[in-house]
């Protein structure tokens, strides 16, 4: 008897469609891509963390609560006991863990676009249907579309980003109101940026019982641990505790988040002083003439290349050392965009330069 136990036959048809997701390595150039905070642990704190990081027993499963995390997530975030708090590893598992949950024939999830790219992927993974609406011209939403997307498509799941990644910019709070009162199933809002702005949405997660809050440690510092958290009441977040992975916060992950928690006004002060570095490096991006810039409330910068080859413009910046993310291609609304994180200001420097001789 034989088998075809080929690739093309085994795997799924719409898998063999994605493409996986790339991460370059960056090696030794200045890594302004993935938007990460450029200042590294407070040096006076650099020893207390190795000490505590040494005092997990690795031989054994972490509790899978984790619950010295949710009580320091409690206290600094001031989320209120009506609320349950679920742990991902990052916010994508926290995706992937929802879209297992509401899976099934004929559900969508949709969220504006261009957007966080896994929203789209990890639905498409996990069997879901998946609708993005355009943004306007200036990455504001285009709530009329989205009205109307929401009537005839009735998401079971809608994502909405605020701060929006790639774009940066905020939605209008009357018209994330509109969206969340008119939404037929959950809608997750992804704060994965609010560190570096003034929005905050928990209030409205206590008014209306089908919104959810995301965010994660991964922008203000802590990249590595990789720790998302989502907020919410808890008769959704027990449904979504049971796709959730045995085990999936590991015991030096959890031990450096309770520690991070007890010293989070170091990490604000980072996000403050990369608040001020993101005003001066738009200041100087705005000096460059052939460049179009569009204003940030994240950690990152979108610029728009108006006479340059967007994807040269990278290319030629990477030869100096020099990694930001092209995002020509990836949407309509996105030709000749490039984002830039806001790094240190030495880095913003170089990297200001650099387009300066390259434009």
């Amino acid at each position: 008897m034989s088998f075809d136990r080929s690739v093309t036959t085994l795997i799924r048809p719409d898998i063999q469609a994605l493409g996986a997701y790339h991460v370059p390595d960056a090696g030794a150039m200045i890594k302004l891509d993935a938007m990460e905070n450029p200042y590294p642990l407070p040096g006076p704190l650099q020893k207390q963390w190795a000490a505590v990081l040494a005092e997990p027993a690795v031989n054994r499963y972490p509790d899978p609560r984790a619950p010295e995390v949710k009580k320091g997530l409690r206290a600094v975030m001031s989320i209120p006991d009506e609320f349950d708090i679920l742990l991902g590893n990052g916010s994508d598992e926290l995706i992937q863990m929802m879209c297992l949950a509401i899976a099934g024939p004929g559900r969508v999830v949709m969220a504006p676009e261009p957007g966080f790219v896994m929203y789209a992927n990890l639905a498409r993974i996990t069997g879901l249907d998946y609708h993005g609406v355009a943004l306007g011209g200036d990455f504001s939403l285009d709530l009329p579309a989205m009205l109307d997307a929401l009537g005839k498509h009735k998401p079971a799941l809608l994502f909405l980003a605020q701060p929006n990644n790639p774009t940066g910019n905020l939605f209008a709070p009357d018209q994330v109101r509109a969206l969340v009162e008119h939404a037929p199933g959950l809608v997750v809002i992804d704060e994965a940026y609010t560190p570096f702005c003034d929005s905050d949405y928990l209030g409205l997660a206590r008014e209306f019982e089908h919104v959810l809050i995301m965010r994660t440690f991964s922008k203000v510092g802590l990249a590595g641990l990789r720790l998302g958290f989502l907020i919410g009441r808890p008769a959704w977040l027990a449904e979504f505790d049971k796709v959730r992975l045995p085990y999936n916060i590991n015991v030096l992950t959890q031990a450096g988040a309770a520690f991070a928690l007890e010293h989070f006004g170091d990490f604000r002060a980072q996000a403050a002083r990369i608040r001020n570095d993101r005003a001066s490096l738009t200041q100087a991006l705005q000096a460059l003439a052939r460049l179009e810039v569009f204003p940030s409330e994240a950690n990152f910068v979108l610029v728009r290349t108006l006479k340059a080859d967007a994807r040269r413009v990278c290319a030629e910046l990477a030869q100096r050392g020099i990694l930001i993310k092209c995002l020509d291609g990836a949407h309509p609304l996105l030709r000749g965009c490039l984002r830039i994180t806001v790094g240190t200001p030495e880095e913003n420097t170089r990297c200001v330069a650099a387009l300066r001789e390259i434009l």
